[in-house]
């Protein structure tokens, strides 16, 4: 069926409501959006949908949240698993309690059970209750950091993390059977109620949440000490963060929380921020200006979903707040939980630290400093929480922290997802370790880069929308794979490993080798003097994204080093 037919279908099928039926009759002759809101089905991505809330096929809206449902309920079937059921839960976006409903009515007229959170939740704790509750499979509804206009649905299988192969590739395929809206069941929400299919829950999965992330402590008597002293500044982003992040702080101690009240209640129009992402500088404003306001030590910000997080905090020498990456912030959890294990003689035996492939470097060098293992997986946490379940199921090593450079990591096995409410719990007792002694997390940031080298990171995003964007990202990485540069920021490239292929090409030798990571569409290539960079499309937005990563001397070195390699990348 072409643009022209399923927009009509749209406008005049019983099916559609006519709430639906309106929004798209407001568009009539507008030939270019008509064919953007229905040129394909909104794609069912390896970790599920994410898309701009609207009416037709490549939009988010109740009609494709069902259909990508009737999927799921088809492979949760196949694999025998509907008597294990599906928790569900969703953040503060527009329509997020809509479509979490009409999922669990999905699955409930499929005769699945579903346990439906009561209002918001973050994501983290979701993945939490999924085993917690042994349920067959979760899903969360959030665009995470995107946008406003996005929205989102996630699948998480029974291990807790988002679905990894075989399960993505094997759901991704349900899915795109699902071709007409006659395949789809769903039924009234009374009905399935007293059916027992229908389950809402809430109170008692936030206090067995909440005790888990207090167990992550190493020194909760540190914390008792520096209550008074320490002033933090926090920020949910008008998201799903305020009430855990704020609970964990109080029952951990810290005396002084100060919330931005302007961003402090859930809203899914985010009507101080364009852009909720912690990652945006913009972002900050307002709590940058309480901090100044309150003489505050640590500042933090948390997604909408509340799965990462973001730290500014003062520069004990200018007095100014300093903006830490996600690698810098982690970093700091990382080295915290290894040294205070170690000394406490609470380190597991055959630890082990996991970063992706775009994450720092200083990783390694912390890792084989305290002699914990360092396991590198493709982008995307759910890699990181897979590698926590094959841990168990082959009793090799013990996880003790994980992260990826995007401002996500986790401490304990709890979840198996990136958690901003048990990194925000960490860093305020880090920042309370070093309050004792005099120090700020800034402080502590550059005794790091003294001990093990000034990492510097970086990130250069291209956005290229519709039809001919998704073509021409193609191309570019079709381009950079059939051509692999020699050299980059003035220095060779040793390698280049391309991670569709499953190569790793010695660009001295030319010996091929096996990158024993899944297939995934990523070129990354090693460059001389501990520089590396990474290319690879985004797997929930119609960007391709360009990695650095350089080793310097200084502050200026290391800045330098990543100019030239942005320069040269970028230019490729």
């Amino acid at each position: 069926m072409g643009c022209k037919e399923a927009y009509r279908q749209w406008c005049t099928d019983t099916y559609f409501d006519e709430d639906t039926k309106k929004e798209l009759l407001a568009i009539e002759g507008q030939e270019a959006e008509i064919e953007d809101r229905f040129y394909r089905q909104l794609e069912f991505g390896t970790g599920g949908l994410r898309g701009v809330i609207g009416a037709g096929t490549n939009r988010m809206n109740i009609y494709t949240v069902r259909q990508a449902t009737q999927g799921l309920a088809n492979y949760i079937i196949a694999c025998g698993g509907q008597e294990k059921g599906v928790a569900i839960a969703y953040d503060s976006r527009r329509m997020s309690p809509e479509f979490a409903t009409e999922a669990a009515l999905c699955l409930n007229a499929n005769g699945i059970k579903t346990y439906r959170f009561e209002s918001l939740r973050p994501t983290p704790e979701l993945s939490f209750a999924v085993r917690e509750l042994g349920c067959i499979a979760g899903i969360v509804i959030t665009a995470s950091h995107n946008p406003r206009e996005y929205n989102g649905y996630k699948v998480y299988w029974e291990d807790g993390a988002q679905i990894t192969p075989p399960h993505d590739k094997n759901i991704l395929a349900e899915v795109a059977k699902v071709t007409e809206f006659s395949q789809v069941k769903t039924m009234d929400q009374s009905e399935a109620e007293k059916k027992g299919l229908y389950v809402t829950i809430g109170a008692e999965l936030d206090d067995k949440y909440m005790e888990q992330l207090k167990k992550q402590s190493i020194h909760p008597e540190l914390i008792r000490k520096a209550a008074k002293d320490i002033r933090i500044v926090y920020t949910p982003l008008h998201g799903t963060g305020n009430l855990p992040v704020r609970r964990v702080l109080k029952e951990l101690g810290f005396e002084n929380v100060y919330v931005v009240k302007e961003q402090e209640l859930p809203d899914g129009a985010f009507p101080t921020v364009a852009y909720p992402n912690p990652e945006d500088e913009k972002a900050w404003t307002l709590a940058l200006e309480l901090a100044k306001e309150v003489d505050a030590d640590i500042v933090l910000a948390t997604d909408p979903d509340a799965d990462r997080l973001g730290v500014y905090a003062k520069d004990t020498k200018t007095g100014e707040y300093v903006s830490f990456t996600g690698n810098m912030s982690g970093m700091l959890i990382a080295e915290y939980i290894l040294r205070e294990r170690t000394a406490t003689g609470t380190m597991p035996q055959n630890p082990a630290l996991v970063e992706t492939i775009v994450t720092t470097d200083m990783a390694k060098v912390i890792a084989a400093d305290y002699g914990v293992k360092l396991i590198e997986v493709l982008t995307g946490f759910k890699y990181i929480g897979e590698q926590i379940k094959l841990f168990e199921q082959n009793h090799t090593y013990n996880y003790v922290f994980g992260l990826e450079e995007s401002y996500g990591c986790l401490a304990g096995t709890y979840a198996r997802d990136k958690d901003a409410c048990v990194a925000v719990m960490m860093l305020c007792e880090v920042a309370a370790f070093y309050k004792l002694q005099g120090k700020t997390l800034w402080d502590a940031m550059v005794d790091m880069y003294e001990k093990y080298g000034y990492f510097k990171e970086g990130l250069v995003t291209l956005t290229l929308k519709g039809i001919d964007g998704a073509n021409q990202i193609q191309q570019m990485m079709s381009d950079a794979r059939n051509n692999p540069p020699k050299t980059l920021g003035g220095h060779q490239v040793l390698a280049v490993r391309d991670y569709k292929e499953d190569t790793r090409k010695d660009m001295v030798t030319g010996e091929v080798t096996a990158t024993g990571l899944p297939s995934s569409n990523v070129l990354y290539y090693e460059i001389l003097d501990n520089a590396w960079c990474c290319v690879r499309p985004s797997g929930t937005e119609p960007k391709i994204k360009y990695y650095f990563g350089v080793k310097g001397t200084s502050f200026s070195d290391a800045a330098a080093k990543l100019e030239a390699l942005k320069k040269d990348m970028v230019a490729e």
